[in-house]
């Protein structure tokens, strides 16, 4: 059956954002919000790379009792897990993949796939990326004071441009919002 066919991802980066998971991950469905418990956001440069892609920091997750860190449960099917794979970069060791038990805002538990750096040097994200993680956040109703603490990281100075398809949905969720 379909259950077989599917897989939940809990994403608390980029992928907030639906347009930005859509690009290369289309069946991606919005499944619920989640709280991943005694973990705590980070931003940072994988093997102290700067990211191409991102031009900063690009977020991680690392284990930190009593911290939380809100994300997005998307449910994929198994066909898009290496379209996954591939944007997280764990061919290249940028990230790797976990198991991860998440929270539903009703107490439910769940399990999911996500993604952490394990090799990195702390490092500001760059604005753009900084706004898409935030438009993600308001999207789809992350708690009001995570938004909060979203909206307070200090991004790098970057001054320039991200890839074209990156600045086309930042526009576009700005118009939304």
């Amino acid at each position: 059956g379909q259950e077989e066919e599917s897989f939940l991802y809990f994403a608390y980066g980029s992928n907030l954002l639906t347009e930005r998971i859509h690009l290369r991950n289309p069946s991606a469905a919005f499944c619920c919000v989640a709280r991943l418990q005694d973990y705590k956001l980070d931003f940072g440069n994988s093997q102290g790379k700067t990211s191409e892609t991102w031009h900063g920091g690009i977020a991680t997750i690392f284990q930190s009792p009593g911290d939380e860190v809100w994300g997005v449960v998307w449910k994929m099917n198994k066909s898009n897990l290496s379209s996954l794979d591939k944007q997280e970069g764990v061919k290249s060791g940028t990230y790797v993949p976990i198991e991860v038990n998440v929270y539903t805002q009703e107490g439910k538990e769940i399990t999911c796939r996500s993604y952490q750096m394990k090799n990195y040097e702390s490092a500001p994200p760059s604005p753009q990326y900084k706004k898409v993680i935030c438009l993600g956040a308001k999207e789809n109703g992350l708690p009001l004071e995570y938004q909060k603490k979203l909206n307070a990281i200090e991004p790098n100075d970057y001054k320039g441009e991200v890839s074209e398809e990156i600045e086309n949905i930042i526009k576009k969720g700005e118009t939304k919002a």
